[in-house]
């Protein structure tokens, strides 16, 4: 017969509670327990983060920089926290960095953000469905202003809406501060729909969520539109910058570039970059974000070419980086003080995150783009080599 995980009605996060679950696991699964029932913190700090905490898992945290980022929110050098179990990638972030460093910083632009909750409604027929779409356009003022009473900190600016069957599948659009905002626009969505419904005597009736905000995965609507933040980051490396330490010229790194971009497409892969979930998987683990984020976060496009002077410029667009400063897990005590580290902990901290993140993703591409090269004379990657020296822990 199953045995229930012991549960404290009254207060589910007392060291008592915690005790005897680690105990339950122990005698029921036949585990020792020495290393995920050893942390710092009080476990009652955890509510609202986590149910039936036991202990905790223990990923290795680096540092890589200083990366230098020229932003509108993000000035400066900055050491970037990150957590990973994967040997080589901080070295290979750093050597990123390094170049960007000498190539006198990346320049990130906040170019648009929204975070969405997309309802879909139903109707009898499309008829029905094509005159509540215009419906939504006449009364969107009303709808604002219900779903807004929900919070101090959301804004609706926006409902996008297509007309497929019966159906009219919408995205309600919102600006959400420093939080990454889905429950925030759970909540307000919810409270407009219902309003709707009181108001709309032909909708039968409505899915909160009609999977039209692609919530944690990539799509072509995020790609043209945003979720999260729409995020720029872009430099210009001099050529002896970038042949004497990515030891590659341009025009091979855009002749690369080229080749996997074709890849991309032929797969139809979320993107055209080498590997943007790396970094950004390593941050947010370290920061407290919702790793399962980097469904759409890593959907990004990549432009690269070399100028008339025969130098590199290379840019990196990412329309769905989700990333918050505020709430959810960046208050606990190990995400804080990471975020504490990059000065991104707080109110008014978002967007500087968010242009850090994209920085980031640049060190990545540029380290990784020329690593995968094989040297002509000496017949060596240096891709492999480094994960033969870094990487092996067998």
């Amino acid at each position: 017969m199953s045995k229930s995980i012991p549960r404290d009605n009254a207060n589910d996060y007392n060291p008592e509670i915690v005790a005897e679950r680690q105990r339950f696991i122990e005698e029921t699964t036949g585990a020792t327990l020495n290393h995920t029932k050893q942390f710092s913190f009080n476990p009652e700090d955890m509510s609202g983060n986590i149910e039936s905490i036991f202990g905790v898992a223990q990923v290795p945290i680096g540092v890589a920089g200083p990366l230098l980022i020229n932003g509108e929110y993000a000035q400066g050098e900055f050491y970037v926290p990150m957590a990973t179990v994967e040997g080589t990638m901080l070295a290979s972030y750093n050597r990123g960095m390094k170049v960007i460093r000498e190539a006198g910083g990346v320049t990130t632009t906040v170019v648009g953000q929204a975070m969405q909750r997309a309802p879909c409604f139903v109707f009898h027929n499309a008829r029905d469905a094509r005159d509540f779409d215009r419906w939504l356009v006449e009364n969107f003022g009303q709808i604002k202003e219900v779903a807004e009473s929900t919070t101090s900190v959301g804004k609706l600016d926006e409902i996008e809406h297509y007309c497929a069957h019966n159906f009219v599948y919408t995205r309600f659009n919102y600006s959400t501060g420093d939080a990454a905002g889905q429950n925030m626009t759970s909540r307000a969505t919810f409270v407009a729909c219902e309003w709707i419904q009181e108001n709309y005597p032909t909708l039968r009736h409505y899915l909160l969520s009609g999977n039209f905000d692609t919530e944690k995965r990539t799509s072509s609507v995020n790609l043209l539109k945003n979720r999260g933040k729409r995020v720029t980051a872009e430099i210009t490396i001099p050529r002896e910058i970038c042949e004497r330490n990515l030891r590659i010229t341009p025009e091979a790194m855009h002749y690369g570039q080229g080749i996997t971009t074709l890849a991309s497409f032929l797969t139809n892969s979320s993107n055209n970059a080498a590997h943007p979930a790396n970094g950004l998987a390593a941050l947010y683990l370290a920061t407290g974000q919702d790793i399962a984020n980097i469904g759409e976060s890593n959907q990004c496009t990549v432009y690269n070419r070399v100028t008339r002077e025969g130098d590199y410029e290379f840019s990196v667009t990412l329309p769905a980086l989700i990333v918050a400063s505020y709430g959810g897990g960046t208050s606990l005590p190990t995400q804080r003080e990471c975020l504490e580290i990059l000065g991104c902990h707080g109110k008014d901290k978002a967007l500087k995150l968010a242009e850090i993140a994209a920085a980031l993703v640049v060190a990545g591409e540029l380290s990784l783009g020329a690593a995968t090269r094989v040297d002509k004379v000496t017949r060596k990657n240096e891709w492999v080599d480094a994960h033969e020296r870094l990487g092996r822990n067998r």
